[in-house]
């Protein structure tokens, strides 16, 4: 796992791409029972090198009802975007994740962690990546579906504050769905619901 963290640590494939430049941020180790695959590093996870360090981060925190400390502990959680390197900011937001990085470390990461008891998918890229065909029209649907995913995959949307429209017109999301994450994400990791 080491030797595949250093690899990644190192990739350039998509420096031409890159507004700042690659500075691929991931964590996991063997142990990892939570995999969370979300979307790319933000400018200020690209700035400060650690995954999830935004408001998004502390959103999806209080959704899993884990703490800062369990969240980065990698021997429980591991850290997985599907682009590995902030893509640069669009007209409305950042861009989307690169192409390159799920086809190209995904699978050597996911295999070379042996207990994963549940995989997050963040998003409608992660979510369009790994279900294919099984998603629902639309991302709202997908996650209102959320249990035909499991026991493999729990979806989520974004915890972007950008998002907090969207939760205000799907109240179901707070009432159904993050309890139901908080009890899986305990009964794993064997903590207390913050």
């Amino acid at each position: 796992m080491q030797e595949l963290l250093l690899s990644i640590s190192k990739c350039d494939v998509c420096t031409a791409k890159l507004e700042l430049g690659p500075r691929p941020i991931v964590a996991a180790k063997v142990s990892s029972k939570i995999v969370i695959i979300g979307q790319a590093p933000g400018s200020i996870v690209h700035r400060t090198g650690i995954p999830w360090d935004d408001k998004s981060g502390e959103n999806l925190r209080s959704w899993m009802g884990v703490n800062t400390e369990m969240f980065y502990n990698s021997k429980q959680i591991a850290l997985v975007p599907m682009g590995f390197c902030y893509p640069g900011k669009g007209k409305s937001g950042d861009l989307p994740p690169t192409k390159e990085c799920a086809p190209l470390w995904h699978n050597k990461l996911l295999t070379k962690i042996e207990n994963v008891q549940l995989i997050l998918l963040i998003g409608k890229y992660a979510q369009e990546y790994y279900l294919g065909n099984r998603l629902e029209k639309t991302l709202t649907d997908t996650v209102k579906s959320y249990k035909e995913y499991l026991p493999e995959f729990f979806v989520l949307p974004h915890p972007s504050p950008r998002n907090n429209i969207w939760q205000a017109k799907n109240e179901w999301f707070k009432k159904e769905v993050i309890p139901e994450l908080q009890i899986k994400v305990k009964n794993i990791l064997k903590t207390k619901i913050k």
